[in-house]
């Protein structure tokens, strides 16, 4: 059924946060740390074990491929927005360590594509 799906992706999510709740407490930073990507991270393991096991039927699988496609993009939007306004709030050396490392990366694309297509 399809809402068996859902509760994978819910039960996926909920220890996704309680991971990067977890981390940011260790860190002793007051916020999720990668809570978004935990839960990501622990859906497609948990999708892929029930895969080789066979026990998803095709409909759960289903439900869990659309709920997929709608979290990703939103969850990782609200992330992104959250985190910007968490930088410009901490100052220029946060805004710095994002802006930074994506100038790089930008202007290695080029050397990449050189290497990739030889």
């Amino acid at each position: 059924m399809v809402i068996y799906g859902v509760g994978l992706l819910a039960a996926c999510f909920l220890a996704g946060q309680f991971m990067g709740e977890s981390l940011g407490n260790l860190l002793g930073i007051e916020a999720n740390v990668g809570g978004v990507g935990f839960s990501m991270i622990l859906l497609m393991i948990s999708t892929q074990w029930f895969q080789k096991k066979g026990i998803l039927p095709a409909q759960t699988e289903q439900g869990i491929l659309f709920w997929s496609l709608m979290y990703i993009p939103i969850i990782i939007a609200m992330s992104a927005t959250q985190n910007v306004f968490a930088a410009f709030s901490q100052g220029i050396l946060a805004l710095m360590a994002g802006i930074l490392p994506t100038i790089l990366l930008f202007l290695c694309i080029p050397m990449l594509l050189k290497l990739l297509s030889k």
